[in-house]
């Protein structure tokens, strides 16, 4: 109309604000005035918008070198199941020249050195003709590979300890070893060593 033409703005404001607050209770929302040159306009906006900026996460994230790093697993403990049945079948001489003897003899037959085992075996008192033909007897004779083979087999067994079932003798100046033959099993032998002047021999 021609008077509301001629209300000021300030009072055509006043005359609205009834309005404005009972738009204001409407189901959370608010009503914002909009004045757009001489015309007034009531639009709702909703409250509590979300912020265009949300707050960042300030939680420091762990670099790499400050995580956890898993223990090294324990040592594994490994438990003995003790001396194995073929140590507990060995017995061996308590005497070291004895014992070196047995080794040097075990040494020479490994080598097929007949000759140097025959003049390390031998008696002491044995005669040199008698040390050739027994020598003779280990090389050229028809059965010496398989008296050789006898021979050398009980040297090493004994050696060893395997088989050997008891040693009698102060095994100072004397030693006589009880075995099972180890090419065969159900032939028990004895082998007699006595020491003369340091030296080891066979007991002719």
């Amino acid at each position: 109309s021609p008077f509301a033409n001629k209300l000021p703005l300030q009072t055509l404001l006043l005359l609205l604000l009834p309005s404005l607050f009972y738009f204001s209770s409407c189901s959370g929302s608010a009503c914002r005035l909009q004045v757009i040159g001489s015309s007034i306009f009531l639009t709702k906006t909703k409250m509590g918008k979300k912020s265009k900026n949300p707050k960042k996460n300030t939680t420091p994230t762990p670099s790499p070198a400050a995580e956890a790093t898993p223990a090294a697993p324990a040592a594994e403990a490994y438990r003995s199941d003790g001396p194995s049945e073929e140590e507990l079948n060995t017995l061996q001489t308590t005497s070291t020249t004895l014992q070196a003897k047995l080794d040097r003899l075990t040494e020479l037959a490994s080598l097929n050195d007949r000759s140097g085992f025959v003049h390390q075996f031998v008696p002491l008192d044995l005669s040199s003709a008698d040390t050739l033909a027994y020598l003779q007897d280990l090389t050229n004779a028809p059965e010496a590979d398989g008296q050789w083979r006898n021979l050398t087999s009980e040297i090493a067994a004994i050696a060893a300890g395997r088989g050997v079932h008891k040693i009698e003798g102060d095994q100072k100046s004397n030693a006589v070893f009880f075995f099972t033959h180890p090419l065969f099993p159900d032939c028990d032998r004895e082998v007699s060593f006595i020491c003369s002047g340091g030296e080891w021999r066979a007991e002719g």
